[in-house]
């Protein structure tokens, strides 16, 4: 453990509040490096290297000062410990007598601000591997002793879990860690990584039963954060090492299909996405080739109007009185309208192949 500027001008500045002496924080070395008196800085303290030597408490009057040629003004200097070392020195400039009495609450406050410190690193370090750990995790990137590391944050790799994608829209710092702490104290069985900017990936057990409702409650919200400003995608439910990756693809590939095919809806899911989110990542000639087919019909229909009944008529799983009924239509109407669907693609409803096509087609034309 070394003794940085920064943890120690926060002792300087926490005990000063505490009693109206001028307090110094000097380094394994005796050197000064914060202190009330900014004039003092950098300069070697006779009286810290002497309690750093001896592993005691070292009084000043004003007859040692002159002593030491005022290297050291009157005052108490007390080592610092922590897990038994001595890693630097605090001292309290002032008459001895008059000081004395809060020797040993400044030292109590400047240890109490050390172990807080070295908490808080510990905590960041394992906030920080833990985040590494997780995005190998569902980018496939994991190796062999993935089953080991993952004990550490109590993953059971055998269990099966959600992926979770959370896109924030409008994304600035401040409200990426808002949210990330809301999430962290959240009672829910998840475990969370930053993986960009504007984006949280969350590895959900399956079998929790707030898996896909609570995350959107507006107790894990932060009020400045408008729920209609996140996206979220739920991947596949998968178990095992490999499973984890697949999840955090079909999270992905639903949010990507997700956002462009209805982009006022806050939530997608895998279920419900299924068959485009598995077509998600075809190659440009592959989704060129499948849309190709609706080419004649945007030629012939600058209205659309064929287009909108070949959707309609594929969302209502292919029955026709449910699609006229949503199209306002007539049945009638609606046979001359797949009829001259046939005529402009040269495609059969009757084919099971073509129909397919057709299908695919609807579901990849942006």
């Amino acid at each position: 453990m070394k003794l940085d500027k920064t943890i120690a001008q926060q002792i300087v500045s926490r005990t000063m509040k505490i009693i109206a002496k001028s307090v110094n924080v000097m380094d394994e070395n005796g050197i000064i490096i914060a202190s009330g008196d900014p004039n003092r800085l950098r300069q070697r303290h006779t009286g810290a290297v002497l309690a750093l030597r001896e592993k005691r408490t070292i009084e000043i009057d004003a007859t040692l000062a002159k002593q030491w040629n005022y290297e050291a003004q009157p005052g108490i200097n007390l080592p610092i410990h922590y897990l038994g070392h001595t890693f630097g020195v605090v001292g309290i400039s002032g008459v001895p007598d008059e000081v004395r009495r809060y020797a040993e609450l400044v030292k109590m406050t400047a240890e109490l601000i050390v172990e807080q410190n070295v908490l808080l690193e510990q905590e960041r370090w394992q906030r920080r591997y833990k985040e590494e750990f997780l995005l190998q995790l569902v980018q496939g990137k994991a190796d062999a002793q993935a089953a080991q590391q993952a004990a550490l944050f109590a993953l059971d790799l055998n269990r099966p879990y959600v992926v979770v994608i959370i896109k924030l829209l409008a994304s600035s710092m401040e409200s990426l860690r808002e949210l990330v702490g809301y999430l962290e104290l959240s009672r829910l069985d998840l475990h969370l990584a930053v993986s960009a900017l504007d984006e949280i990936v969350i590895l959900q057990s399956a079998e929790s039963a707030a898996c896909g409702t609570q995350i959107l409650s507006a107790q894990l919200l932060p009020p400045t954060i408008n729920p209609q400003q996140l996206k979220i995608a739920f991947g596949c439910p998968m178990g095992g090492l490999d499973g984890i990756a697949v999840s955090y693809r079909t999270a992905l590939s639903t949010l990507n299909y997700g956002r462009r095919i209805a982009p006022k809806k806050q939530t997608y899911r895998y279920q419900e996405y299924k068959l485009p989110a598995l077509l998600d990542g075809l190659s440009d000639w592959q989704l060129a080739e499948i849309t190709r087919i609706l080419q004649p019909l945007y030629a012939a229909d600058e209205k659309r109007v064929l287009y909108k009944t070949l959707q309609t008529y594929f969302s209502s799983n292919c029955d026709p009185a449910r699609s006229a009924k949503k199209l306002f239509i007539h049945s009638n109407t609606l046979r001359y309208r797949l009829s001259k669907i046939e005529q402009l693609t040269q495609l059969s409803f009757n084919k099971i192949d073509e129909k397919f096509m057709l299908y695919l087609a609807t579901l990849l034309k942006t």
